[in-house]
């Protein structure tokens, strides 16, 4: 069963790559995160003007490019114009925006895991989203995550994918139904306990975090009863998980 990680078996994914280490959802940053052996890459999802799938995180462009302005009102071969990679160092400049289906293309282990979160909440994408991840033969490997209420319930109840969303009080639109459409929930550290995590447990949904980075939030996020964790630096929780193994 693809679905495997539990309490005993915590899954280790990588945010926007190895951010920490590289420039965020690039592919030279996707492709450490498999070279390392993570369970899987968590992504970000932005719709072009043209309606390119592509990989970034903000909404405009000025924090990890040399570009500027909101990344909704660009074309793909615009946005392929900027540099995404100058930011982080000189190192890596010359990196570029990368599209869904290029990390897709790189992905040959059929157990490696994706947490594509929408930032363009429009259905279209969302369609587009899941229609792409399913002709790359994704299927049951994926989740869909968002902080908008609507998109998680519309990505369950119409596509039947399985969904990752956020405590309630972090979520736009949130309804009285939203919590029932998730599959999973991201905690992040600052809000995480033992406590939280059961809660989820007894509502029926697996609960995950993010990111510990440091040995002491891996070892809490451990102890916290998490079943998988999304990390910017996987060296801790390779080390400790590891270790525990």
């Amino acid at each position: 069963m693809f679905w495997s990680q539990s309490k005993d078996n915590i899954w280790i994914v990588g945010h926007r790559g190895v951010r920490a280490l590289l420039p965020e959802n690039t592919l030279i940053s996707f492709q450490k995160a498999i070279d390392l052996g993570l369970n899987g890459i968590e992504t970000d999802i932005h719709m072009t003007t043209d309606g390119q799938l592509v990989l970034h995180h903000d909404d405009t462009l000025e924090r990890t490019t040399d570009g500027s302005g909101k990344i909704e009102n660009y074309s793909y071969a615009e946005l392929r114009q900027l540099d995404a990679g100058i930011k982080f160092s000189p190192e890596y400049a010359g990196q570029r925006i990368p599209r869904l289906e290029e990390l897709l293309e790189r992905i040959a282990d059929p157990s490696f895991f994706l947490n594509v979160e929408m930032k363009d909440y429009r259905p279209e994408a969302l369609d587009r989203t899941i229609k792409t991840l399913e002709k790359y033969g994704f299927h049951d490997r994926y989740v869909i995550a968002c902080f908008h209420g609507d998109v998680t319930t519309l990505a369950h109840e119409k596509y039947g994918v399985k969904t990752q969303g956020f405590p309630l009080q972090m979520v736009k639109e949130a309804r009285e139904d939203t919590e029932s459409h998730y599959y999973s929930v991201g905690i992040g550290m600052e809000m995480l306990t033992g406590e939280l995590v059961e809660s989820y447990y007894r509502k029926g949904i697996d609960p995950w975090c993010w990111c510990p980075d440091t040995r002491e939030e891996v070892s809490a996020a451990i102890a916290s009863g998490i079943t998988l964790m999304t990390v910017n630096d996987p060296g801790p929780a390779l080390e400790m998980l590891r270790k525990e193994n």
